[in-house]
């Protein structure tokens, strides 16, 4: 009888043992399944500091890598209605927070519901402010034209207007270029400054690099890497961050630094 229940204890412990490595090796298949491999990895980058994944790459940036935020390079920030309300005293706390660029305008027909309050937060919090229309490159030139115009009076912004292209839409890239000439004529006519346009670098090397040459330019850039331009055209900011955490701004913000050899006067609109 003892040695009955002998078999019985040791036939149970066997099976509890078992069962149990049977649960940790289907717990770890069913992780391994539910990874995506399709993913965007970040770049393998040897150096120990905090990573920030970025918005639209899923590529590493590590902002105190670059000598110009390490050497405290004057930065600034760009925001919109994605940012919510801003507490723009707190913002205006950070020492190398200089200068902000607030969305006004989009296409033909979109204001950013949060353009004029954030215009009135940001100077009254001493920020230096611009702004910037989201280019569209299917809209009427003069539609877009009429509709940033009549938001945005620069008497009330301290820095030359942004003007923001990312998409060229399926006209050829000549139709494309042309209207897009006639827009920034159109806005360079009635401001009496030439507008700083902003774009990836990738989007420049492709679409921009030749009859733009003579525009001053916000690259954007979420890497390590200083953006290099096909041509080798100087560009005066830099975007280095779409995922940045600022007190003040609750969520992501973009952030920017200006490039060696350029001072907030070349931003700076003629008073």
């Amino acid at each position: 009888m003892r040695k009955l229940l002998l078999l019985v204890l040791m036939v149970t412990m066997c099976f509890a043992v078992t069962t149990e490595a049977y649960g940790r090796k289907k717990k770890k298949k069913k992780e391994v399944e539910n990874y995506d491999a399709s993913l965007p990895q970040p770049d393998a980058i040897m150096l120990p500091l905090n990573p920030q994944p970025t918005l639209a790459t899923g590529e590493v940036i590590y902002e105190q890598q670059s000598l110009h935020i390490a050497n405290h390079r004057l930065g600034g920030i760009d925001v919109s209605h994605y940012q919510g309300n801003i507490n723009w005293t707190e913002v205006a706390r950070h020492a190398d927070i200089t200068y902000v660029y607030i969305k006004a305008t989009e296409g033909a027909k979109l204001i950013d519901d949060t353009y004029h309050t954030n215009l009135k937060g940001a100077r009254r919090a001493g920020l230096k402010v611009g702004c910037y229309h989201f280019y569209s490159p299917t809209a009427d030139v003069r539609d877009q034209f009429k509709n940033f115009t009549s938001v945005v009076k620069l008497k009330e912004h301290d820095l030359i207007p942004i003007i923001d292209i990312e998409h060229r839409g399926k006209a050829s890239l000549q139709q494309f270029q042309s209207r897009l000439k006639l827009f920034l004529r159109l806005v360079e006519e009635f401001y009496g400054v030439r507008p700083i346009l902003y774009t990836s670098r990738d989007f420049y090397n492709k679409y921009l690099s030749g009859p733009f040459t003579h525009y001053k330019y916000m690259i954007a850039r979420y890497h390590t890497d200083i953006p290099e331009l096909r041509d080798n055209a100087p560009f005066v900011m830099w975007q280095y961050s779409a995922t940045s955490r600022i007190q003040g701004i609750r969520g992501n913000v973009d952030r920017s630094c200006l490039m060696d050899n350029y001072t907030l006067s070349d931003i700076l609109l003629a008073k």
